[in-house]
């Protein structure tokens, strides 16, 4: 597993963006840690074992000064050693010791917390852990008896071909798919709904798929080719109205919608403003889990909320979030035949 995709799957257990740098970064950089728009650029190191010897070596060798706001170093390491840790961490640098600990500091942000430790003889300690792990279960259980070819779906996630294979044969180590990589009961589900993300922010004027003014351009609604475009999908009780599942809504339903990334949603927080709770919302709002989730959407007409839907397999990841209401939707919810009952 390529080391920006480690320290990305780590970092998504916090709830914490990383992305690869623009094309104007610079070339030292290899990873940008973006939590609410904080953008702090990172040098990475991977080895086995990082002492404090090899620390201070590493530190000197850095094509930035500490404190300088330049790009910040983090090493990668199998093992990171108490003192490489404290020596780091006071330099403003940073480690992810692969037994289970993250750590960074900038001037503008800090980092330290326990993730899901990585098995480094090759093999992942839980399969549907990190992005790639949600990535590659929602593919699965998207299409679950159809079975995968690995490069096949590296491409289609843009993964490597050795993490989307690390990750498959976790999953077939713990019986959730089989030898052809075919989802073998609703276990994949349950297992991934643990995993889903839940957090939303809360808007203060609701989104208009109308909109003729441009804010509709800039928030990237994707309303003009549907299915074949990537947008805001509508998601949870309102979708699984939609969809024919057996629950009631009101008439004054808030909508529940996946938007394409980070930069979205700070554009809708300033154009439609910010709702300081639930009850004052007009919309909730979250960021895809998954790419997929905006770039799968379906559109059944005519809707009257006039928005396509998230495939069913993420309406029905958010109704899991509710063990008593939304679990007994679920236990009496038969989609249509286009779409494979995973749960």
């Amino acid at each position: 597993m390529d080391t920006e995709a480690l320290v990305v799957d780590a970092l998504l257990q916090l709830g914490v963006e990383a992305r690869p740098p623009g094309t104007g970064a610079d070339g030292g950089v290899d990873l940008v840690v973006d939590p609410a728009g904080v953008a702090v650029p990172v040098e990475l190191k991977r080895l086995s074992l990082v002492s404090e010897g090899i620390a201070t070596q590493l530190l000197a060798a850095s094509r930035t000064p500490s404190g300088s706001g330049g790009p910040v170093l983090m090493v990668v390491a199998d093992r990171v050693t108490e003192a490489a840790r404290k020596l780091l961490i006071e330099q403003r640098a940073g480690y992810y010791d692969l037994r289970g600990r993250i750590a960074l500091r900038s001037i503008s942000l800090v980092i330290d917390a326990e993730v899901s430790p990585m098995v480094t003889n090759g093999e992942r300690s839980q399969g549907l852990s990190g992005k790639a792990g949600l990535e590659v279960g929602v593919e699965l259980l998207m299409e679950p008896r159809a079975g995968v070819v690995v490069r096949e779906l590296a491409r289609r996630l843009g993964r490597s071909a050795s993490t989307v294979s690390q990750v498959l044969a976790a999953l077939r180590r713990d019986h959730l798919v089989d030898a052809t990589n075919t989802v073998t009961d609703s276990r994949l589900f349950w297992q991934l709904a643990e995993r889903w993300p839940t957090g939303r922010t809360y808007l203060a004027s609701p989104p208009d798929p109308g909109d003729t003014t441009g804010v509709g351009k800039a928030l990237r609604f994707g309303l003009h080719n549907g299915e074949d475009e990537t947008g805001w999908a509508l998601t949870d009780t309102a979708a699984a109205v939609a969809y024919g599942a057996p629950v009631a809504v009101r008439a004054d339903q808030m909508p529940d919608f996946f938007i394409p990334d980070h930069a979205v949603l700070r554009r809708a927080t300033t154009l439609l403003g910010s709702a300081t709770t639930p009850a004052q919302a007009q919309a909730a709002v979250r960021v895809a889990p998954v790419a997929a989730a905006c770039a799968r959407r379906v559109e059944l007409l005519p809707d009257r909320w006039r928005w396509p839907l998230a495939h069913p397999l993420f309406v029905a990841l958010d109704l899991a979030q509710d063990e008593g209401r939304g679990r007994e939707i679920l236990d009496a919810w038969l989609p249509d035949p286009r779409w494979a009952r995973v749960w």
